[in-house]
């Protein structure tokens, strides 16, 4: 599905990437870990196409998307929801989902796809006509992987989508990102809480200063000591 080789990404005399080898397999939800300023974020925003790599390659089924323009990755199948959720906060719901699917010609398909989301999320539904930044924060959430999921991605890249949650909110978002993969829609999951996406994850790896360090099943990653003193609270 996607493939990462020796990627490289400089911010002036910052190199905020250092020869990263990723992939994620169709199907799968890859939890991506690290602590602040490790360059998960980082990552993401290179696959997407809103960071220029200044080395590597990325490749999306056979695609060579490294030099893409961000319409062209989206169009391709990869969709990034960036941190901090960022909806269109006077924007009501629908027209928020409206705006996710602007790559979609046929008006028919995309009150269908529009449909299909409100049946996944029915918290939605009976807010389409509330302002964005109205809801609550796990709401906007919400909202912001739902319109990401109007794009019908391949990919869905999600970054810190637990941030500022209360627990019962984590683990409902948690949740919907689990059906969403169930779907056939493959993650690489960004998430500081280590321990949330260690649950839903089939797989993972650990950034640590622009390059990997870890990588291995999530089960081996919720007991290798190094990821629990780190990021699991030092309990395994």
């Amino acid at each position: 599905m996607l493939e990462i080789r020796g990627l490289d990404v400089k911010y002036g005399g910052v190199h905020a990437l250092r020869g990263l080898d990723l992939t994620v397999g169709e199907g799968e939800i890859v939890a991506l870990l690290g602590n602040n300023g490790a360059g998960k974020t980082t990552t993401l925003s290179a696959v997407s196409g809103l960071v220029r790599p200044t080395g590597g390659r990325i490749v999306c089924r056979s695609q060579d998307i490294t030099r893409m323009a961000p319409p062209k990755i989206v169009a391709a199948g990869v969709v990034h929801v960036p941190e901090g959720r960022r909806v269109f906060s006077t924007l009501t719901v629908h027209e928020n989902l409206l705006i996710g699917g602007y790559l979609v010609r046929d008006g028919a398909e995309l009150a269908r796809r529009i449909d299909g989301i409100y049946e996944l999320l029915p918290r939605l539904d009976e807010r389409r006509a509330q302002q964005g930044g109205t809801l609550s924060g796990g709401e906007q959430q919400m909202l912001a992987i739902a319109r990401a999921l109007v794009a019908r991605p391949d990919l869905l890249m999600l970054d810190e989508p637990s941030m500022g949650l209360a627990p019962i909110m984590v683990a409902a978002v948690m949740e919907v990102i689990r059906d969403i993969n169930r779907g056939g829609t493959a993650v690489l999951l960004v998430e500081q809480n280590a321990t949330a996406a260690l649950k839903i994850a089939h797989r993972g790896y650990v950034i640590e200063n622009g390059e990997k360090t870890l990588e291995g099943t999530a089960a081996e990653l919720s007991i290798d000591t190094r990821v629990v003193e780190a990021y699991l609270g030092g309990a395994a």
